[in-house]
């Protein structure tokens, strides 16, 4: 009974995860509505509204016999640059009149989130102006968003790749210490050339960039205008059909999936925390599975069963159960300070007081949560060890083959399955795990990845973005809470997506072993 209960509860969680992820990538309709002139929902005295409904709640209102309840709406009224706001709560019976006007825009911008209003007029970069009442206005839009996504591509070559490949180029050369003083000054004098040369270029695109602008009108009434340049997408969604709504929800899934964030995290997508806990949790397999691997065979194979054994067995065991911050602070003060602090001083001095390795980093997170699920791999490869039969050891013996040979060539095949069991629970652990990583190398926004075509290509160095923090930062540090909720259920909703595909590649590879080393015994 329990256990069904329990069962329910994380299922019904995982639909409501799922269910508002995948509906904060829909587009909604936008509604414009009347409301009564002594309603608290007024904007600036206005009482023509418009927006889209996020939801509907009932609210509570003390009364003299009681409590009543209020129907109202969520409006995402966007605007945020106009009115401080970006959602009003509007009572259901405050509402005179509402209608979904089919020329009603949403613009999605690289600041300020939505902004919600009529179209009024295009001017194009020559000064060109069309109207929204011209046959050209949609055409010369999606011109223009176009053009602007192919200029702000570029721009993103060359700041992000172009110059930070020179940024990156100048402190490898500041830590060289092989070059003499005069060829040192040259390549660098070299370096900032070109770093000049660039952002010239970069300072040109952004000038291309903010030439043009849409004119449009809110519902309060104010005619407001805004560069092309901050313009990421436009929609109609009182006019779109089905199929129009259902390819533009499939464009916002592959933009959240493959865009960087912005606006403090609460806009655009979540590229680098996806690939910052997909690296993480590789590196952290990597770490953990020979690590774990060999003490369980050393346990289990060639250790005295002695009170030493057992003590140590023991431990192991209780390390399971430590608390995960105290992991955080364990590879805070081992990886980042000690470890880290002393190749700074062995091979970064040059670079000194600026910490190399001796800060939080992607490398030092890996292990960190290595040690912390070490004890699981361990676990479950003693459990495997001991389930392969003892004549199939004997077997090998018989035949002529060493212990080293017997364990390496029967015993470990045969109980691939289980150890491929514990990495599976290691990952799921260490994937979704947060509290270390606060301590030990995650941050809010990482500007560049901890793989990239820089050389070395890996940088374990690097600070990066995780899931779970993100979702951490969204939910509880986020400026505009209003804002970030879809992020937060989008997010979530990715990280389930991720554990669990990590963890169907493992149960894949551990049933073809277990296919290829069938006994009988797993």
């Amino acid at each position: 009974m329990g256990l069904a209960l329990g069962l329910m509860m994380v299922l019904g969680l995982l639909l409501l995860i799922s269910y508002n992820g995948i509906r904060s990538f829909w587009p909604k309709p936008v509604v414009e509505i009347e409301i009564s002139p002594s309603s608290p929902a007024a904007v600036r005295g206005q009482t023509q509204l418009g927006g889209i409904v996020v939801r509907t709640r009932d609210r509570m209102i003390p009364q003299p016999d009681g409590r009543e309840a209020e129907r109202e709406w969520h409006l995402q009224i966007g605007n945020k640059d106009v009115y401080g706001m970006g959602f009003r709560y509007v009572p259901i019976r405050d509402i005179l009149a509402k209608r979904f006007p089919l020329e009603a825009m949403v613009i999605e911008r690289m600041e300020y989130g939505n902004a919600i209003g009529i179209p009024l007029a295009i001017v194009r970069p020559g000064g060109q102006r069309i109207g929204a009442e011209d046959p050209a206005f949609d055409d010369t839009l999606s011109l223009e968003l176009e053009r602007v996504k192919a200029l702000r591509k570029t721009l993103r070559t060359v700041e992000k790749i172009q110059i930070g490949r020179i940024n990156h180029e100048l402190k490898r050369l500041a830590r060289d210490s092989d070059l003499s003083d005069e060829e040192l000054r040259r390549r660098e004098a070299d370096l900032r050339e070109r770093h000049r040369e660039l952002a010239a270029r970069a300072l040109e695109l952004r000038a291309q960039l903010d030439r043009g602008e849409l004119v449009y009108r809110l519902f309060t009434g104010e005619e407001r205008s805004i560069s092309l340049g901050q313009l990421v997408k436009v929609h109609f969604p009182n006019r779109m059909s089905f199929a129009q709504k259902t390819w533009l929800f499939a464009q916002n899934l592959f933009d959240f999936l493959t865009d960087e964030p912005r606006e403090a995290n609460t806009e655009g997508g979540i590229f680098p925390a996806i690939f910052g806990t997909f690296v993480m949790t590789v590196l952290m397999s990597i770490a953990v599975m020979p690590f774990g691997v060999l003490a369980a065979i050393y346990l289990r194979e060639y250790a005295r069963q002695t009170l030493l054994t057992r003590a140590v067995r023991i431990s192991v065991n209780n390390l399971a159960g430590v608390p995960s911050i105290v992991f955080g602070v364990f590879g805070l003060g081992f990886f980042v300070y000690l470890a880290g602090g002393t190749i700074d001083r062995l091979f970064y001095s040059s670079a000194l007081p600026t910490p190399t390795f001796g800060t939080g980093g992607i490398l030092w997170a890996s292990l960190t949560l290595a040690l912390m699920t070490v004890p699981v791999v361990i676990v479950a490869t003693e459990e495997a060890l001991a389930a392969v039969p003892r004549g199939t050891r004997e077997g090998s013996l018989a035949l002529g083959a060493s212990k080293w040979q017997t364990i390496y060539r029967v015993v470990l095949p045969a109980a691939a399955p289980g150890i491929m069991t514990g990495l599976v629970l290691a990952m799921a652990r260490g994937a979704g795990e947060v509290a270390p990583l606060m301590l030990v190398g995650v941050v809010k926004l990482a500007p560049t990845l901890p793989i990239d075509g820089i050389f070395p290509f890996i940088h374990l160095d690097r600070k990066f973005m995780h899931l779970g923090f993100h979702i951490y930062d969204l939910g509880f540090q986020s400026p505009d809470s209003d804002a970030a909720r879809p992020m937060v259920f989008g997010t979530t909703l990715f990280l389930i997506a991720l554990v669990i595909i990590l963890n169907l590649g493992a149960i894949i590879i551990r049933e073809r072993l277990r296919r290829k080393y069938a006994t009988g015994a797993f």
